[in-house]
């Protein structure tokens, strides 16, 4: 049987700021019998553009998008929030593209590909004996309904994850919304992380929401260490 075929659209925040975790994602498929390929070309998805009101730009964007993923397989990103915006926004911002459909179709979200394309939940005990809070971010929760995924995946490798009051709550980043009103986004990180339980990691599969919590950590002078989801989950899988 031929092995599955993925291009890994990488998102401008996991570029920048997750370099690892992009290349851990990338491992962590080609170890489980991806055949895993990097357009160059890729750049952003268009989502603070559009965000932001300039529409014109996110459109633009998202022409390019397609150009470069014509003729792709599966797309993957290590980000709920940008494959929501290939999935669920594209087809506002570019109604009348036929190619639209076609990649919304083979987009998905690093945990849920693992899961609902590859179907592994068990990546080995790796993680037993760690307790683990993970965000599920809102778009992979409210957008593209896969938040459960990445705790699935988790538990399959030994992870003790964590009840969580604030777990389904915003992180307060949400793109340009953390640029716009600091104060009220700093406010709901602090919220979350205030009702945060003892763990040895928090992670989530988005690279924003990761940002937004490690720096208020950083602020606070205390906190768990983040880490990205791919990078734990290949931790599980190596161990």
């Amino acid at each position: 049987m031929p092995a599955r075929r993925a291009s890994l659209f990488a998102t401008c925040l996991a570029d920048q700021f997750f370099a690892d975790a992009v290349a851990d994602a990338v491992r962590l498929l080609r170890a489980l019998g991806v055949e895993v390929e990097f357009r160059e070309a890729q750049t952003c998805c268009g989502q603070p553009a559009a965000n932001a009101g300039y529409a014109e730009e996110a459109r633009r964007m998202a022409l390019h998008t397609l150009d470069v993923f014509d003729g792709a397989g599966d797309v993957v990103l290590p980000s709920g929030s940008c494959a929501a915006m290939l999935r669920r926004h594209y087809p506002e911002i570019l109604p009348d593209d036929r190619r639209v459909a076609g990649l919304a179709g083979r987009t998905f979200e690093l945990a849920e590909y693992l899961v609902d394309v590859l179907g592994v939940e068990s990546l080995g005990g790796g993680l037993a004996g760690r307790r683990v809070a993970c965000h599920p971010g809102c778009h992979a929760l409210r957008e593209i309904g896969v938040a459960d995924r990445a705790e699935r995946l988790l538990r399959g490798a030994g992870a003790e994850v964590v009840a969580w009051e604030a777990a389904e709550e915003c992180c307060g980043f949400g793109g340009v919304f953390a640029v716009k009103l600091p104060e009220v986004s700093a406010a709901m990180a602090d919220r979350k992380l205030d009702t945060l339980p003892g763990v040895d990691v928090l992670t989530s599969a988005d690279g924003g929401c990761l940002l937004h919590l490690a720096g208020r950590i950083a602020r606070r002078g205390a906190g768990p260490p983040v880490r990205h989801l791919a990078s734990l989950l290949l931790e599980a899988r190596r161990a």
